[in-house]
């Protein structure tokens, strides 16, 4: 049985409970530990799949196909690990459990209740196969004292009389706020925080400060005292300008040296393993205050008032800008915004990407970027949705189909992107319907791509005749249908499904760098291994040498 690191949050939500957990657990594989990342969100959807991206930020799909909780790639990106459908649950997955077995008959009659059957199942979830790893780190969604965070926190007090304190560290992250007219920081809603966690028989044992200062060693006996913690457990997190310099800024705060501490880990190199941690994240300190160079790319979307509804993507991005010494600044273009808005704002920018989305709107906006970005030689990347759309726009305005249109928008036009009539779904062959329910039926978790001999698509994957990317759509472009109308319209398949049947990825040679792809290849990227079509797109950028003064 391994050893659990619990993440709460107190005083209000999006504090970074997230980022917490990942540098934890980065900071733990730098010290050779082995670690599997979980969360639990309260809400009650089975999973993001089918919520609002301006409400909840972006889904964040794993190999296998799960949708899940956008803190997933945070986690996969600062471990470098490989997450999976077992480690997320919601609220909605619990009841679901529960309420299948009960209709089995699996509890003998028993009337169902939060306690024991709920909280049954959630420590089922949290402790089901660990056994292989020294640490799992669990994030606990939603805030201390929320009604849907109690068989959370239940489930917490329960394992740790089942299974002892020694194998169980509870870290809350909180915040004190500055005030600034008074000039001192606040630690009253940290104490009521704590206190909430206290009344349902939760101690933490650290407290993770979220700060815009530093915090004096007297407000850190006053936090000590009242919640009961050692003072050398009351850890500043200040805010950080890079969510990247944090890991090692919570190791200079000995976090992961407390946790060692806790579950009386021998340290035998401290000093080597302090340099291991310095020189594998310290050194992005220098790629992001004193990059080389600066470029500007533009991003058309529809959900740019929350940015966190393309928070991969903006990793992605400023991964490929480390790989080329390169700050890169987005400038977030409104798709609803009119043409001439999105054209002059286009005329400033280095490069232009059109991400994945859903629906008709904003699509207008997204093909007048498209054809600009063609027609003028600057350097585009298309996901997703952006594939798609690079695809209509080229048989509207180069092959002359001026009703060339996708299900998803239209009944009515010439189909270029359509339902298949069947696809391929873990073996199985499924007929598609666009009358399915919305959540989980789409394309879903990595899927092979077989490149074209003689592409670009092929020399920025390093010659490999054939790579492996996550989707998630549910309308695609046939290439036995329109495999020769693209040809015409300049357009160069340089990647297909491995049944030959789906076009994966475009290209033209007609431009300095145009290539747009079905998958999500943000959801790959590193900070320390770019996504190659990220470090090339920035790249060409560079060639271009469109940068900002």
């Amino acid at each position: 049985m391994p050893s659990f690191i619990f993440i709460t949050g107190g005083v209000m939500s999006s504090l970074g409970k997230g980022i917490a957990a990942s540098c934890i657990g980065a900071l733990l594989r730098a010290r050779n530990f082995s670690i599997r990342m979980k969360k639990l969100d309260p809400y009650i959807n089975i999973d993001p799949g089918t919520m609002s991206p301006n409400k909840h930020g972006e889904v964040f799909v794993m190999e296998d196909g799960c949708e899940a909780d956008l803190d997933f790639g945070h986690y996969e990106r600062f471990t470098d690990t490989t997450c999976s459908a077992g480690d997320s649950i919601t609220t909605g997955k619990i009841y679901e459990k529960v309420i299948a077995k009960e209709r089995r008959g699996d509890y003998l009659g028993s009337d169902i209740q939060i306690v024991p059957h709920i909280t049954n199942e959630i420590k089922y979830f949290i402790t089901r196969e660990c056994n292989n790893v020294d640490f799992t780190i669990c994030e606990i969604g939603g805030t201390v004292g929320d009604i849907e965070s109690f068989p959370f926190t239940e489930s917490i007090r329960q394992l740790s009389l089942e299974l002892g304190k020694e194998k169980i560290i509870c870290i809350h992250l909180t915040y004190l706020p500055f005030v600034k007219t008074a000039g001192e920081l606040k630690t009253k809603p940290t104490q009521h925080s704590v206190k909430q966690l206290q009344s349902v028989g939760v101690q933490p044992d650290i407290l993770l400060c979220r700060s815009e200062i530093e915090i004096p060693d007297d407000i850190k006996e006053k936090m000590a005292m009242f919640c009961n913690v050692k003072k050398e457990n009351v850890i500043t997190a200040l805010d950080a300008e890079n969510i990247y310099l944090i890991p090692h800024q919570y190791h200079k705060e000995h976090l992961d040296k407390r946790i060692y501490e806790h579950f009386k880990i021998p340290v035998e190199d401290e000093r080597s393993i302090d340099e291991k941690i310095s020189s594998k994240w310290g050194r992005l300190t220098k790629l992001i205050r004193n990059p080389s160079k600066m470029i500007k790319i533009a991003v058309i979307g529809k959900y740019t008032k929350l940015q966190d509804a393309y928070i991969s993507l903006t990793q992605a991005i400023m991964h490929g800008g480390f790989a080329n010494d390169v700050r890169v600044e987005i400038d977030w273009v409104n798709a609803d915004d009119d043409h001439s808005t999105i054209v002059k704002r286009l005329a400033k920018v280095g490069g232009v990407i059109i991400p994945g989305g859903f629906s008709v709107r904003g699509t207008d906006g997204k093909l007048e970027a498209i054809k600009f970005a063609r027609e003028n030689a600057i350097p585009f990347l298309g996901i997703c949705l952006g594939m798609q759309l690079a695809v209509i726009e080229a048989c509207r305005n180069v092959a002359g189909i001026h009703s060339a249109t996708s299900r998803e928008f239209s009944n009515e036009g010439e189909m270029v992107v359509d339902l298949m009539e069947s696809w391929d779904n873990s073996g199985e062959t499924k007929i598609r319907e666009s009358s399915e329910n919305k959540g989980g039926t789409m394309r879903l978790g990595k899927h092979d791509c077989l490149l074209t001999h003689g592409s670009k698509a092929k020399k920025i994957y390093n010659g490999a005749d054939m790579v492996s990317e996550r989707h998630r759509h549910r309308f695609e472009i046939s290439l036995q249908s329109w495999g020769s109308v693209l040809e015409k319209a300049g357009i160069m398949v340089s990647g297909v499904s491995r049944d030959g049947r789906r076009v994966e990825i475009i290209e033209r040679n007609d431009h300095p760098f145009f290539i747009a792809t079905q998958s999500h290849p943000e959801f790959e990227s590193r900070p320390f291994a770019p996504h190659p079509l990220f470090s090339s797109f920035i790249e060409s950028i560079l060639q271009s040498k469109k940068e900002i003064d």
